[in-house]
């Protein structure tokens, strides 16, 4: 019914190093994601590529093996977010699928649960979370079978904004205090982009944890798929 997608297959530019893989309060911030939403998905892939900034591996694709997850490679390649929009779709089991960004270290699952249950309840072909900056199309959920010919499409005409296709479709949009009212997180979709950034997300996490606040991915983390064992090498795709 519903595949989660995480995106880990930008180039990490600012941050020097694949971002995904860095440690997170002890954790690959990659590791943290998963286990923050893995509880809502029928199925559960990530979406990696061997090319990365900066000179690093070309072969990093086998560092998220230990993740014991399906992983593919764009399908188009060097095609930046909306590319990885369209291989998620195009890769999913699932009519609905949730997408998420690799760098999101405070993602919210309640959030996730309710944009799928507004595609479940309506015929919207999208549902997008928004902030007072705009849109998080990295924090959504598409229907599959209407997205993925407007996402190809959209490519095919040379266009790069993840939402240059959403005059042909039906988004629902949640305006800022909807989205507030199931993510009251501020920091929900902090991304993290600079070894600065990074850091400081990290700090964030480590006080909300002091002050009792509670971990999501930690409280879950023995219910995550591949943390219960697993095929101990996917495949690669």
């Amino acid at each position: 019914m519903f595949t989660i997608v995480i995106q880990a297959g930008g180039k990490s530019k600012r941050m020097g190093e694949d971002k995904a893989l860095l440690p997170f309060l002890g954790h690959p911030l990659i590791e943290r994601i998963i286990n923050r939403v893995s509880s809502l998905g029928d199925e559960l892939i990530v979406i990696a590529n061997d090319l990365v900034a900066n000179d690093l591996a070309a072969n990093n694709m086998a560092d998220y093996q230990f993740l014991n997850l399906p992983l593919y490679r764009d399908v188009i390649p060097n095609r930046g977010a909306l590319g990885g929009l369209y291989t998620a779709l195009s890769v999913s089991a699932c009519p609905i699928v949730g997408v998420v960004a690799c760098d999101m270290p405070f993602v919210s699952a309640p959030l996730l649960g309710h944009l799928k249950n507004i595609l479940l309840e309506t015929d919207a072909d999208a549902a997008l979370p928004s902030t007072e900056g705009g849109l998080e199309p990295l924090h959504a959920v598409y229907r599959r079978d209407t997205c993925l010919p407007l996402v190809k499409e959209a490519i095919e005409d040379g266009l790069w904004k993840v939402i240059g296709w959403h005059a042909q479709a039906d988004v629902l949009t949640l305006s800022p205090a909807e989205t507030r009212q199931h993510a009251p997180n501020p920091r929900t979709f902090w991304n993290l982009n600079t070894p600065e950034e990074f850091q400081a997300a990290e700090e964030v996490a480590r006080e909300l944890e002091s002050a009792g606040s509670g971990d999501p991915a930690r409280a879950s983390k023995a219910n995550s798929p591949h943390a219960q064992g697993g095929s101990p090498d996917p495949p690669v795709k």
